[in-house]
């Protein structure tokens, strides 16, 4: 088949599915992207990013092309040669929530023909790509993975807002639930990124997704607890934190902060402890420990604000609070699962009144604080 024909279809048009979109179709791909929200598809195919790593002109040029359009109508999946799943994985009640991916496979599997590769971005469950994708696309297919069409797992490396590490440049790690698959799938990216990494399977591409998260998210728990208990000691945390990092080995920094946010650790490291709960019936307690630090920390950040005004002789009910930054990371608008909307919560609660300044945020995304 000539390369410059093949037409692949990203589903789902969020932080991850869109510069994916972009990224493919400047590799000289004919892209599709489907996403059930309307609003998404109308600014996509009106030249209007919704995406920080995505600029406008960028966009605009891609569809004026002729060469990128997006969709709602699942008639217009028809005649992929690559389809990529990146949907979202939230939690629902604590437990991961695969009903998006479900859908997807569902729609995807109705349009699978014979040669096609179908590939997993979406952050998932070690063994979901095999145990749930596979069934779902073979039945709706009446095809066999492996041996009619290709399947593998890629999982997303995303920064949202990074100006260094983005689509093109960050490493990649393919894999296939076998070897034509894992072929397929690393012939797809090498035209995409500038470098892919092939691994073993798709639970390995998995779980090295949720190793990445939970690496983190275990490590800025640990500096937030060690910003509370260097409070207690009378310890200035940002002295023996920049001490600690002039050891050329052995340490990498990780700084406190008022909790995690974003889609990835708020949520992916969860998938992985309840994968082990599950599947070995034993509790991965670094994580466990890290979501209740994390998690527990607009709380402390309000009560270091209290005992402060208290100290001046001042009331928090009442009083005027500056929030400065309201996304959950600096240099970024991305306000997903950010802690400072809990800390805006606690303090709006107390009677305090809450005006938040962060020119990187659309002033709708503050949900009602005040700018």
């Amino acid at each position: 088949m000539n390369e410059a024909t093949e037409r692949v279809l990203v589903v789902g048009l969020g932080y991850v599915g869109l510069p994916l979109a972009v990224g493919a179709w400047r590799a000289g791909y004919d892209v599709v992207g489907y996403d059930l929200d309307q609003s998404r598809v109308r600014r996509v195919m009106s030249g209007q990013s919704y995406v920080e790593d995505v600029a406008s002109a960028d966009l605009a040029v891609a569809v004026a092309s002729g060469r990128l359009e997006a969709t709602s109508r699942e008639e217009s999946l028809d005649a992929f040669d690559v389809a990529v799943i990146a949907v979202p994985t939230p939690l629902s009640d604590g437990n991961p929530d695969l009903r998006f991916v479900r859908r997807a496979a569902d729609a995807v599997g109705r349009h699978i023909r014979a040669g096609v590769t179908v590939i997993v971005e979406s952050t998932v469950c070690p063994g979901t790509t095999e145990e749930l994708v596979a069934p779902i696309l073979e039945d709706r297919s009446g095809l066999a993975a492996g041996t009619d069409f290709q399947l593998g797992y890629s999982p997303e490396r995303i920064d949202p807002g990074n100006r260094v590490w983005h689509l093109a440049n960050t490493p990649k790690l393919v894999s296939g639930v076998d070897e034509q698959s894992l072929k397929a799938v690393q012939q797809f990216y090498d035209r995409v990124v500038s470098k892919t990494v092939p691994v073993a399977s798709p639970a390995v591409a998995e779980l090295s997704k949720l190793i990445e998260n939970t690496y983190r998210h275990v490590n800025i728990a640990l500096a937030n607890e060690l910003a509370v208990v260097a409070n207690d000691l009378g310890i200035d945390i940002w002295d023996a934190l920049d001490a600690a990092a002039t050891k050329p080995f052995g340490f990498m920094r990780f700084d406190p902060g008022p909790g995690v946010g974003g889609h990835c650790l708020p949520i992916d490291p969860t998938y992985l402890s309840w994968r082990v709960r599950r599947s070995v019936g034993t509790n991965f307690r670094f994580v466990e420990l890290a979501n209740d630090i994390n998690d527990h920390m607009p709380d402390y950040v309000v009560r270091r604000l209290t005992r402060g005004l208290n100290a001046r002789r001042k009331c928090l009910n009442g009083s005027r609070v500056l929030l400065l930054g309201f996304a959950y990371k600096k240099n970024t608008g991305d306000v997903r699962e950010t802690p400072a909307r809990r800390v805006a919560e606690l303090l709006s609660s107390a009677g305090t009144h809450v005006t938040v300044a962060d020119p990187c945020v659309p002033e709708g995304d503050c949900l009602g604080v005040e700018r």
